[in-house]
């Protein structure tokens, strides 16, 4: 029961989340700071509340470790919704963040010299190949939808690669973090809910440096058009009902993931999460018609491919449809 309902809050919470942040960076693509701001004070404030208990409860972990943490993981998500500024569309966007279990590989054998069966390298290649797919045609279109003078076109192709070292940069520093998050619980034991709280509370001081852009977008927000929400008859600006869905589905969404992971094997949560990217890539395409070639097509398979290649998903099933082996009926 408890596993059903957190694969419901996962599809439902993140690919409805992905829908309202397209709402919100395709009438103002330059959001992206007040977007995580707002994410951050919510899940702050909620586990302000029931996980800390209004700051008497004291934290398993050492907190200098999680000022460490909060710092790459600030810094990722600030990066990866900044990134949206330069040209990045959201399909190439989820394209992208679906490298991270891939990332978190390469840097598990340059930091902690890891080694993998060939089947891990292999997926490592397919995973590289499908992004390597979509961005090369994202890039061309990126210049034929800029064909105005040359030193436009050129102008655009810049501010696109910008965005694209950004992504980069991102994945690489989440990966490092994710690295981090591991030899840390492996010394202290895993505070899933209490790191999430860390997470979200400690960076908030350092949207100081970016209340000026926060600011604009708040005075851009009250100038959209006006809706009145049914039940209680009060009108608000869509743009603050598109920015308060989008928190509460990026809540269900990490409750979810929150509850899978406590349930059940990482291998079962990298799958439905797998699952849910591509979903919303999907969604994404078909309702907001994004432009996606037959290029674009094949790359995602790929990059689909190698991330189910790397969990290992072919081997479970076939184990599955095997059925039990004579060890485990002898344990019977």
């Amino acid at each position: 029961m408890g596993t059903s309902f957190a694969v419901v809050l996962v599809f439902v919470g993140c690919c409805s989340n992905v829908v309202f942040l397209e709402l919100l960076v395709r009438e103002f693509p330059g959001c992206g700071n007040i977007v995580t701001f707002a994410q951050f004070l919510f899940i702050a404030l909620e586990g302000f509340i029931f996980e800390t208990s209004f700051g008497r409860k004291k934290p398993a972990i050492p907190v200098r470790n999680y000022v460490f943490m909060v710092t790459m993981f600030f810094t990722v998500s600030v990066i990866n919704n900044y990134a949206l500024n330069f040209n990045i569309s959201m399909p190439l966007h989820m394209i992208f963040r679906s490298g991270s279990l891939i990332a978190n590989m390469i840097m598990g054998i340059i930091i902690l010299k890891k080694r993998y069966s060939a089947s891990k390298y292999l997926s490592i290649a397919l995973v590289s190949a499908g992004i390597f797919i979509c961005t090369i045609m994202s890039a061309k279109q990126v210049n034929v939808a800029k064909e105005g003078s040359e030193e436009q076109g050129f102008y655009a192709f810049v501010h696109w690669l910008i965005g694209i070292g950004m992504l980069t940069f991102a994945l690489l520093m989440s990966a490092r973090m994710g690295i981090f998050q591991e030899t840390l619980y492996k010394q202290y034991g895993k505070h899933s809910k209490e790191a999430l709280f860390y997470n979200h509370c400690l960076p908030l001081p350092g949207f100081l440096l970016l209340s000026t852009d926060i600011y604009k977008h708040c005075v851009l927000f009250n100038q959209s058009t006006p809706v009145v929400i049914p039940v209680v008859g009060l009108a608000i600006p869509i743009m603050w009902l598109y920015l308060l869905i989008n928190i509460i589905t990026q809540y269900v969404c990490i409750r979810g993931v929150f509850i899978l992971t406590t349930e059940c094997a990482s291998l079962t949560v990298t799958l439905v999460v797998t699952l849910r990217k591509f979903l919303s890539l999907i969604f994404s395409i078909i309702y907001f018609q994004n432009p996606f070639t037959a290029w674009h097509w094949v790359g995602t398979a790929v990059v689909f491919l190698g991330t189910l290649l790397y969990t290992e998903v072919w081997s479970s099933v076939q184990a599955a449809l095997r059925g039990p082996t004579d060890k485990d009926k002898k344990a019977e």
